[in-house]
């Protein structure tokens, strides 16, 4: 699961650009400079990012032989969605940075698309020549639907109709595998997918003629798992200190409310921005789940 270092590039980017009103405002014209410093930063930071991965995921066992693994069921999917997701993500938010730039919006969506899927691609190459991984062609199946996505919106849409988010809460299960799952708050937010749920969210302002219902106000469709402690096997079982815990995942489907922070009418430019960023993350709202056949609610679902 090597997606969320993607998300930590993506932050560091949006972080550190200054917050000059004339700096923010996307150029009305291609912008030399601008497209200068965007494709040098975009390429420097990917660089370093998959130098940085090298030594953190792959270096320890080293690159081989290059060969396929078939991870298609593992994790119920969950790693899937976030291939999807992340592919998504880094295509619209590169893509945004040459619009920023001056270049036209078909342009910019291509370059942003053909940027994320490449940088995806390159990872499961990784993967292929670590003895731990293995190239996985559902992998890139999922980078291609999360590419596609952002795509086909931009190119054949005035306005984007469906958007995904990500959100995020710790659960109990990473005690029982905290290697696996996570043994501090920020591996686990990051490798447990049990407290994970990637959102399916738009606007129904966007059907209605009437002007008196938000734009910024959506429904959302959320896909989580629970109970999920092995990659490979729906059953686990482990005995902690005399004790035995058995576990059986399921799949949860979640329908909720979300905010649109895209369409909250802010004027300061650089708020506009932000607020752009920050709409990657589901804002928390009260929502019905719908696992193994049956309902249940939650007050504030994160």
């Amino acid at each position: 699961m090597k997606w969320p270092i993607s998300i930590l590039i993506i932050l560091f980017v949006g972080i550190t650009a200054t917050p000059n009103a004339q700096f923010i405002n996307a150029s009305k014209s291609p912008n030399k400079k601008r497209i200068l410093c965007t494709t040098s930063g975009i390429g420097l930071t990917g660089a370093g990012s998959l130098v940085g991965l090298y030594n953190v995921w792959y270096s320890k066992e080293g690159l081989g032989k290059f060969h396929t693994f078939n991870d298609c069921s593992n994790w119920m999917q969950m790693d899937k969605t976030g291939h999807l997701f992340t592919s998504y993500m880094l295509g619209q938010f590169t893509g945004d940075l040459y619009k920023w730039s001056g270049v036209s919006p078909k342009k910019s969506a291509i370059i942003g698309a053909s940027i994320g899927f490449t940088y995806q691609t390159t990872l499961e190459i990784f993967d292929g020549l670590s003895p731990e991984w293995g190239f996985s062609w559902c992998d890139i199946a999922a980078n291609s639907a999360g590419t596609a996505i952002y795509l086909g919106q931009e190119l054949f849409l005035k306005e984007p109709l469906f958007k995904l988010k990500f959100s995020t809460h710790p659960t109990q299960y990473a005690q029982y595998r905290p290697g696996i799952l996570g043994s501090n708050l920020a591996e686990r937010i990051l490798k447990d997918y049990n407290g994970q749920t990637y959102w399916l969210t738009f606007s129904p302002g966007r059907f209605l003629s009437s002007a008196k219902f938000p734009k910024w106000l959506c429904l959302s469709l959320g896909y989580s798992i629970d109970q999920k402690l092995k990659a490979d096997n729906d059953f686990f079982e482990i005995n902690q200190n005399g004790s035995i815990y058995q576990f059986n995942a399921k799949r949860e489907l979640v329908f909720s409310l979300d905010i649109d922070l895209s369409k909250i009418p802010v004027k300061s430019p650089w708020a506009k921005a932000i607020l752009k960023q920050l709409n990657y993350l589901k804002i928390p709202f009260p929502a019905l789940i719908i696992s193994d056949k049956k309902v249940s609610s939650s007050w504030l679902y994160f």
